[in-house]
């Protein structure tokens, strides 16, 4: 009898729905402060990975000027330019150029894709006529930053490649190669960066002896956000054409001097500023044409030597208030004068590559006068570390 009444008396084992609660808080308390910090730790990760891939690029660049006694050329105003040969046609708006990250492939490790790429035709045609798609298509992952999505859309509009089951995707960008200070990449306006911009007939070259300011104080290449790929979503990174590069305001962006920073003048420059922004929530809603007013595809592949494209300017600081701007009254691709700046999904700046090889943090609170100092190869300004 003893035995069964100490049996029958005894609780029930378990949690009570209290307690059960309790316990369900407590672990959502834990998770909601852990989350933060599990966050915080992959963007370090990433943007270390970030940091790596401009190192090797800006290694790369260091190895390739100390092999051909100057930099790889940013930009040639011929129809196209072959870098194994300088052939090229007379042209002025660049089309098809070659780009500084293509020049540069041997020397990060990607002979491969280099030696598959026909530096024969213009890098455009690679994709208008579907040449070497295959090679075209490729995602270099030292030119893609990790905490930026992949691009979105493919070449060809849609159509069938040859030799590939479907359209080739857009490799993507993250990095671009800097023209310096300087919103149009012609010869005639001779921007102050570090890669060499060549005429019709020109066959200028830059190496470490032109770059006066040191290569330590010189941008070479800077991170940016590569376009949302959607003309009808308004998003800081797109290219807004604001279509005045014909009427001008207060004449910027002119091929003249007048494009440069700080001699084009700061009220002009304030000017331009103000009009990006005022064209920005209208550069939507035109139709069936709104990539000509808003366009998303900044980034989107590493071949061509064109804004927008694999190149950008030092006027801004990172991740600026204003948009992109593409200065096109004809409504095509980038290869107009413009606003292409620093821009990164790192909190509070981006990275940028300079011209001796080192990897350093640009904050978004950096004076424009910073940037620009930064940008320009010999303009006589030392710029200290505790600046930016």
């Amino acid at each position: 009898m003893h035995s069964r009444n100490s049996l029958s008396n005894r609780q029930p084992l378990g949690f009570t729905l209290i307690e059960l609660l309790v316990v369900i808080a407590i672990i959502a308390v834990l998770i909601a402060l852990l989350l933060p910090a599990v966050q915080s730790a992959r963007e370090a990760a990433r943007r270390a990975q970030c940091t790596n891939n401009m190192k090797q690029i800006g290694l790369a660049l260091a190895n390739y000027e100390s092999s051909t006694g100057a930099y790889a050329m940013g930009y040639c105003q011929r129809a196209y330019w072959d870098p194994t040969n300088s052939s090229g046609t007379a042209g002025d708006s660049g089309w098809g150029n070659w780009s500084v990250h293509a020049q540069i492939l041997p020397y990060m490790e990607q002979g491969p894709v280099y030696q598959g790429l026909n530096f024969s035709i213009a890098s455009d045609d690679n994709v208008d006529n579907f040449t070497n798609a295959t090679v075209r298509k490729t995602r270099v992952s030292s030119f893609l930053c990790p905490s930026s999505p992949l691009p979105v859309g493919s070449f060809y509009c849609g159509a069938t490649v040859p030799g590939l089951n479907a359209p080739a995707p857009y490799p993507g960008n993250n990095y671009f190669a800097s023209v310096g200070p300087c919103s149009v990449p012609w010869f005639s306006a001779k921007p102050p960066g570090i890669f060499a911009i060549m005429g019709p007939t020109d066959s200028s070259s830059i190496g470490i002896r032109d770059i006066t300011d040191g290569t330590s104080n010189t941008i070479a290449f800077g991170e940016w956000k590569m376009g949302d790929f959607d003309s009808n979503k308004l998003s800081v990174q797109d290219a807004i054409n604001i279509m005045q590069y014909t009427t001008g305001f207060g004449d910027w962006g002119n091929a003249g001097g007048d494009a440069q920073m700080p001699s084009g003048g700061m009220a002009n420059f304030t000017t331009f500023l103000q009009t990006c922004a005022g064209t920005y929530t209208g550069s939507i809603g035109h139709g069936d044409t709104n990539w000509e007013y808003n366009k998303s595809t900044l980034g989107r592949e590493w071949c061509t030597a064109q804004f927008a494209h694999t190149l950008g300017n030092t006027l801004l600081a990172p991740n600026p208030a204003y948009p992109n701007c593409n200065m096109e009254p004809w409504g095509g691709d980038f290869d107009a004068p413009g606003l292409y700046s620093m821009s990164s999904y790192h909190p509070g700046g981006a990275n940028s590559a300079f011209a001796d090889g080192s990897v350093r943090f640009i904050k978004s609170s950096t004076a424009m006068q910073v940037i620009w100092a930064l940008g320009s190869k010999a303009a006589g300004d030392i710029v200290s570390s505790d600046q930016y």
